[in-house]
């Protein structure tokens, strides 16, 4: 048996031996895999390939955002009281003069009453400030038939002409007191008024309940919410959208609306109002779609993807968008070049107009219609490279692309 020393010496031996022959020799040639001209047969990369195709063309893109009812109305009392009856629920639907809220009544009842008593007293004091004026009035004109006679004096007339001047006032004063309490009173029935709350008769679109705050014998303070009404016919789609995109939309823009509640089906709209300035915090410009919702699917609070056309080609030449991919060249595809005896891989500058969800144009290079292009393995080939194709690719398509392939708002 050899000792270890023996045995370890061999071992550095034959290291150093393999290190010597390598060092000699060189690597192993690898222009097999390479594709180098003097190297031996290149093996040939799998790729998948699709057909240039000429297409109608629609640019789009892509943003998410939610759902908000046309109008939404905070429904608050103008007084405080306790709430005696409510008389709708939440997702209740709320006709043009439905009765929503009561509060109750009786202190407010009191204070008409009280009101309507003080009128009572100013109307009798405006009735005994009028007989007193009637009379001062007979007292001047019998003091001066008087005086005519030469039976009273002259201070006597002055006398009753003062006191007519100071009856006179006190029916103006009453008059006004009159008014005032005329006012107090109209001031306790409008306050009486406002103890129920019906909604609003203006029109005729109904609305729904959205949230309902308080309970049947709650105390509620004046201008505290107790009810949101919102509507749903139309809604609005609220998108917030990039300095990027802001100046390609505006009114009118057709849109088309996709939500999870109903994967089967998408909703027609269009822009109906762009905001004017961009929100410091997300630098994003609010953007509304406005979509008809005659069977009131749509719901305020959805999350809603929107698909917004911003452009349009007829008949122009394109590509599945895998088959364009990124080289420090810039935009790179590559063709299939079948005139030799195995088809083998050509490689081309690309320029690229519109996106239509999974394709987009092809400006540059000018291939014809039906060429074969790489849309997979690509990024393992050059020019020349010798190709095994496989099945052709399916290229879908569609106002709403993959994950990705379009833009999507944050």
């Amino acid at each position: 048996m050899p000792r270890p020393a023996t045995l370890i010496t061999a071992i550095l031996f034959l290291l150093a031996a393999g290190i010597l022959a390598w060092m000699t020799l060189g690597p192993e040639d690898d222009s097999a895999t390479s594709g180098r001209p003097g190297g031996g047969e290149t093996r040939p990369v799998a790729v998948a390939t699709a057909e240039v195709e000429s297409r109608d063309l629609v640019e789009r893109r892509r943003f998410t955002g939610s759902i908000e009812g046309a109008d939404r109305i905070e429904i608050a009392p103008r007084i405080g009281g306790r709430v005696t009856e409510l008389f709708v629920n939440l997702g209740d639907r709320v006709e043009p003069g439905d009765p929503l809220l009561q509060l109750d009544t009786e202190e407010f009842e009191q204070d008409v009453a009280q009101a309507a008593a003080e009128l009572e007293v100013a109307q009798a004091s405006l009735d005994e400030a009028v007989a007193s004026r009637d009379a001062a009035q007979r007292e001047l004109e019998r003091t001066r038939e008087l005086r005519d006679q030469g039976i009273a004096s002259r201070s006597e007339l002055d006398s009753a002409e003062t006191e007519l001047t100071l009856a006179r006032t006190r029916v103006a004063l009453a008059e006004s007191q009159i008014r005032q309490r005329q006012s107090a009173l109209r001031t306790r029935e409008i306050q009486l008024g406002y103890a129920r709350i019906d909604a609003d008769a203006v029109g005729s679109q109904p609305r729904w309940v959205a949230e309902r705050h308080v309970d049947r014998g709650a105390l509620i303070s004046a201008n505290e919410p107790a009810l949101a009404l919102v509507t749903l016919q139309p809604v609005r789609a609220i998108l917030a959208v990039t300095e990027a995109d802001y100046a390609r939309l505006s009114r009118g823009q057709a849109a088309i609306v996709r939500t999870s509640a109903y994967p089967d089906r998408e909703f027609e709209g269009s822009i109906t109002r762009v905001a004017p300035e961009f929100r410091p915090g997300s630098r994003q410009a609010r953007v509304e779609v406005e979509i008809p919702n005659d069977d009131e699917a749509l719901r305020p609070g959805m999350f809603v993807e929107t698909a917004i056309r911003l452009g349009q080609r007829t008949d122009t030449l394109a590509v599945p968008r895998d088959a364009i991919i990124q080289r420090e060249a810039g935009p790179t595809l590559f063709s299939v070049d079948r005139s030799g005896e195995r088809p083998v891989a050509r490689r081309h500058t690309a320029a690229t107009g519109i996106r239509d969800g999974n394709w987009i144009e092809l400006l540059q290079p000018e291939l014809p219609e039906g060429t074969e292009v790489i849309v997979l393995g690509q990024h393992l080939l050059a020019d020349g490279t010798p190709l095994r194709i496989t099945d052709p690719q399916a290229v879908p398509g569609g106002d709403f692309a993959p994950a990705g392939s379009e833009t999507d708002a944050p």
